[in-house]
């Protein structure tokens, strides 16, 4: 053989079978998603605003971003006239929601993975959780007053079931190789809770509590609109009434901001319990 240049005697031999390198993306392309919504959501604004300033928008009937974040600014800053309204909701909130989490997980799961209670509870649960939870404000009010036990109870049952059914769903779809190959190692039940079961409806979880905070956030809402003399949902209507568009969206902009921070939240706390998962073959 007949070497042509010394370039063939310092090259290295190709390595046979070696995987091709994965190529590098760029920050465009693992966050085009968020870039994509934020540049839409801003042109939005932007059109908003020009049209605001235009005066092609009725303020009797609407408001513009200026408008609003001037009443946020001068509500939580100036007067700070909301930020008693705005402790009060997130006291209902966060009672109601977290005694929802506490009882509808374990219910969940225990209802999830033992049939007869199950059969027991199904009609019970299907009836009151495809009721709007509306219908139920006037006999809360009728039990617990006009006070925060009856907006605490409101967002509560709007919170509890969405994360019942998922944790039931998360617990019934366990997969069955599984929980037989550790029942053939004479698995114990706590041992299936633990090892296969939990992990497995950890994503179902959070799911529902991601479901359970939009709803419990509705409930809020809705309790302290019709029931209520202080509150977000008591300014919503007293907005309404008085045809104030700016605090009307105020009010809105305070309730996106709790529900994005809140669900972010629950993101990462799911982002953490992935590596805790069952391997997916």
């Amino acid at each position: 053989m007949t070497v042509t240049s010394f370039d063939e005697i310092a090259a290295p031999a190709p390595k046979t079978g070696a995987l091709p390198e994965r190529p590098t993306k760029s920050y465009y392309q693992r966050n085009d998603g968020f870039i994509v919504g934020t540049v839409s959501a801003i042109v939005a604004i932007v059109f908003w605003e020009i049209m605001w300033q235009a005066g092609f928008i009725d303020p009797l009937f609407f408001s513009g971003p200026s408008a609003t974040l001037a009443r946020l600014y001068r509500g939580l800053w100036t007067t700070g006239d909301m930020i008693p309204h705005i402790i009060f909701s997130a006291q209902n909130f966060a009672v109601g929601f977290t005694c929802a989490a506490i009882v509808a997980i374990p219910l969940g799961i225990a209802l999830g993975w033992y049939r007869t209670p199950r059969m027991i509870l199904d009609p019970f649960i299907t009836v009151l959780y495809s009721t709007p939870r509306i219908v139920f404000v006037p006999l809360f009010v009728m039990w617990f007053g006009l006070g925060f036990l009856s907006k605490m109870v409101i967002v509560f049952l709007s919170a509890f079931f969405p994360i019942l059914l998922n944790v039931m769903a998360g617990v019934r779809t366990t997969d069955d190789q599984l929980l037989g190959a550790a029942k053939s190692f004479c698995a114990t039940q706590g041992d299936l809770f633990r090892t296969i079961v939990l992990p497995a409806t950890v994503p179902f979880i959070i799911v529902g509590l991601r479901q359970g905070l939009a709803h419990g956030l509705i409930g809020v809402v809705v309790g302290e609109f019709f029931a209520g003399s202080k509150g977000i949902g008591y300014l919503i209507g007293q907005a309404g009434t008085t045809f104030a568009t700016d605090l009307l969206f105020a009010c809105v902009i305070v309730i996106a901001v709790a529900g994005l921070g809140i669900s972010a939240i629950l993101q990462r706390v799911e982002q953490h319990f992935q590596s805790w998962r069952p391997a997916q073959s």
